[in-house]
């Protein structure tokens, strides 16, 4: 398995979402949702249009933790979603495959991300991405560690600055201004 990076620029993470919804409105809706809720992405593609409707939160229970999981929809994300299911029953999933008409899978949300990431000239893209992408630029405006390793269910403050990139930011930045 290798190593994804959250996307760090706001120019380019635009460009992706003008790039899907050029394609497909599901895809720019996959995009847009992933990183503005923070969900993994197993438990983000299970969602239906019941559970995310004329909803102030989204309530789950997490896959991998088995943990229930209570996240606010803000009001942008929530015009965002109604804008996009309407006129779709309630029992639809939120991301369906055009070709099962279920929701689609890992694979194709990976396939999705990673044509708008080759668009923009993005590398290290993945599923995980959505998530990292939202917990970096949750902190890079809060700068409140404790409350994302809360949202992130993680052990360790340390655990979730490695996990949406901080580190790396951090190395990168000493790293590339110390010379002898």
């Amino acid at each position: 398995m290798e190593v994804v990076q959250p996307i760090r620029s706001v120019e380019k993470l635009e460009r992706m979402k003008a790039a899907l919804r050029k394609r497909s409105e599901r895809d720019w809706f996959l995009l847009v949702m992933g990183i503005n809720v923070g969900l993994r992405i197993g438990d983000l593609l299970k969602l239906h249009v019941r559970d995310v409707r004329n909803k102030s939160h989204i309530r789950i229970i997490e896959g991998k933790t088995k943990k229930k999981k209570r996240f606010p929809i803000n009001s942008e994300l929530r015009e965002i979603i109604n804008a996009y299911t309407k006129g779709m029953p309630d029992s639809a999933p939120l991301f369906l495959s055009y070709r099962t008409k279920q929701n689609i899978g890992r694979v194709q949300a990976y396939r999705i991300l990673n044509y708008a990431a080759a668009e923009v000239g993005l590398v290290e893209i993945g599923t995980h991405t959505l998530r990292k992408t939202f917990g970096y630029h949750f902190y890079r405006k809060y700068k409140d560690v404790a409350l994302l390793q809360e949202i992130f269910n993680h052990s360790a403050p340390s655990i979730t600055m490695r996990y949406i990139g901080i580190n790396q930011d951090i190395i990168d930045e000493a790293v590339g201004g110390f010379h002898l």
